[in-house]
């Protein structure tokens, strides 16, 4: 039988027994938002076995000096690491698929691409196998006839 690992089965007692630690430091990490247990009607805490790994962890970088804050943030990092390759694992097997259904498919003639433009980022139109064209990044400076410039102001002057 294989028990989900983060299944909220454990009371405060059992999960503070597992972890060697005092319940009422189970409460204050909670309330410090260390280690979150889901709760059960009537606002119980369960803790999972996951959860009481975490306090095994937090109990280990507080044995080795760091302080509650700095384990939370550590505990907060490692949560968006662990999210952030749940999603690049997502995203990949979802291109994966894209790429192999656009592979299955007979090209069309008359198919067009479209791009980002080298500069300014505008969108292009292209037919397949074409590259988009650089524009020129040359500067104009356009001034009105009949307004002085700084070189003929002070031409004036002397």
């Amino acid at each position: 039988m294989i028990i989900d690992p983060y299944a909220p089965i454990f009371v405060i007692s059992v999960a503070a027994e597992l972890a060697d630690m005092h319940p009422q430091t189970l409460r204050q990490y909670d309330r410090l938002g260390i280690v979150k247990p889901n709760r059960a009607p009537g606002r119980a805490r369960r803790y999972s076995q996951h959860d009481v790994n975490m306090l095994r962890e937090v109990q280990r970088l507080s044995q080795e000096g760091v302080s509650l804050e700095g384990i939370r943030r550590i505990m907060e990092l490692q949560n968006q690491v662990a999210a952030l390759r749940a999603k690049v694992v997502e995203l990949s097997e979802s291109l994966e698929a894209v790429t192999a259904e656009m592979e299955s498919r007979p090209p069309r003639p008359n198919s067009r691409v479209f791009a980002a433009g080298l500069l300014g980022g505008d969108i292009v139109a292209l037919a397949r196998g074409q590259r988009p064209r650089p524009r020129s990044q040359a500067m104009v400076v356009w001034r009105p006839q009949g307004v002085p410039t700084k070189k003929s102001i002070t031409a004036k002057k002397r």
